[in-house]
């Protein structure tokens, strides 16, 4: 696995000095161009980081691994993921814990099509550091189960079951522009379960994380980049929890050139990572 990350950072090395543009280039909110180290130095002074990704973004994926490690020399860290579910954090344990090996863990947990790839690097650098990982989203089951009839459907879960998702009754507020534009995103095939479904993620996420967060560390939570963009989704539950804590949000996109950040992404999040669309994805 570290083979692959020193191959990744060769190649991105490589990309850099030979090519005549660069592969990705990391912004502020605002659009001003920031490096690495200065970005690495505002999130050191955080309590949680939102570290958005496009799921399928090799660039997006190396850098989670690159912030986590290098934040790793100054911080206590406790790492957290979309990507795992909530009623696989038994499994997951076992696993950081060395009970049962990878091909164990791949049977029992529902691990993404793309895990071995993209995830595997984080967990197992939790895995051999000693450090926490937690399971933070929904099971996709119950996420359905709102899709298809509201958030009701949670009241008849078992106490177990409610046990891996956020307290209930789940805040909501359908007016937040995030939320808004999923619907004028799919249009007529958009309804306001599927926005609720979008909600029961964001509130899970967000209260496993703060579950979880222990006073002088620091929390990396890595998700898909609409469930923090803007501000809001997994950020807006938070805020209503525990607004004294210090947040920062990482947001990556993708444009055609990387030169300057375009309009539509600026404001996405604190730092937003602009990655070449000519990059290869990871599926």
């Amino acid at each position: 696995m570290k083979k692959t990350f020193l191959f990744s950072a060769l190649f991105l090395i490589a990309t850099s000095i030979f090519s005549q543009t660069k592969a990705y280039v990391i912004y502020t909110a605002k659009g001003k161009k920031v490096s690495y180290e200065k970005m690495l130095k505002k999130l050191k002074g955080q309590d949680i980081i939102l570290f958005g990704e496009e799921h399928n973004n090799p660039i997006a994926h190396w850098l989670e691994y690159e912030v986590t490690v290098s934040l790793n020399n100054s911080r206590q860290l406790i790492l957290g993921a979309e990507m795992i579910e909530a009623d696989n954090q038994d499994e997951l344990n076992d696993y950081l814990a060395g009970n049962i090996d990878y091909e164990a863990f791949d049977s029992l947990a529902r691990l993404w099509p793309n895990y071995k790839t993209d995830y595997a690097p984080l967990v197992d650098f939790a895995k051999d550091n000693g450090l926490d990982f937690v399971a933070t989203n929904i099971p996709r089951r119950f996420a359905h189960r709102v899709f298809e009839r509201g958030f009701e459907t949670l009241d008849s879960l078992s106490m177990e079951e409610k046990a891996w998702v956020a307290p209930l009754p789940i805040a909501f507020d359908s007016e937040l522009p995030t939320y808004k534009s999923i619907l004028e995103m799919l249009g007529e095939h958009g309804t306001p379960e599927l926005v609720m479904a979008q909600a029961t993620k964001d509130a899970t996420m967000a209260h496993f994380t703060l579950k979880n967060y222990e006073p002088g560390h620091l929390f990396i939570h890595y998700n898909g980049s609409f469930h923090s963009d803007y501000y809001e989704g997994i950020l807006w539950y938070m805020k209503r929890e525990q607004p004294e804590l210090n947040y920062m949000t990482i947001s990556t996109v993708t444009q055609d050139n990387v030169n300057k950040l375009e309009k539509d992404n600026l404001n996405k999040a604190d730092f937003i990572i602009c990655v070449d669309a000519n990059m290869t994805t990871t599926y």
